[in-house]
């Protein structure tokens, strides 16, 4: 097992196993230069998770799985898409949603069903796929009500 430091602006110094490092296929929208990401835990019973770049300690964004929040939400991954990330079907692949909080309002908490993460664990490859804007909402209200 092979362990690299990152320095991470929430998390401070983590020593992460580089065999669990994803990289991303193509960057975030707005991120160029990130391509390197692990999955932290919120917190031993929490839902949420934390997309933590690599190289820039700054960078990490919220995710869940869709499940624990919109179980009706099953995207269809295109067959391009799953040859991106060397799947042979869609089973192979887990789907991450992120999320954005308002500081101080969890409440007003979104989800962007419109841009989730596609995720191929075994072979530790990503990518952020665009759905249908018809159908998916970029900013869906987590707790409705």
């Amino acid at each position: 097992m092979t362990l690299t430091t990152i320095q991470s602006s929430r998390f401070g110094k983590l020593e992460i196993e580089t065999d669990k490092v994803i990289t991303l296929t193509s960057p975030f929208l707005g991120f160029a230069d990130a391509w390197r990401f692990v999955l932290i835990p919120h917190g031993p019973k929490s839902a949420f998770w934390w997309l933590q770049a690599m190289d820039y300690p700054e960078l990490a964004f919220v995710v869940i799985q869709p499940a624990l929040i919109a179980p009706e939400y099953q995207p269809e991954i295109p067959m391009q898409l799953r040859r991106e990330l060397q799947a042979e079907g869609e089973e192979e692949l887990e789907v991450l949603i992120m999320l954005s909080i308002p500081p101080g309002r969890p409440e007003a908490m979104t989800a962007n069903l419109l841009g989730p993460v596609v995720l191929n664990p075994v072979k530790r490859l990503a990518r952020q796929v665009l759905l249908d804007p018809t159908r998916y909402d970029p900013c869906w209200p987590v707790l409705k009500g």
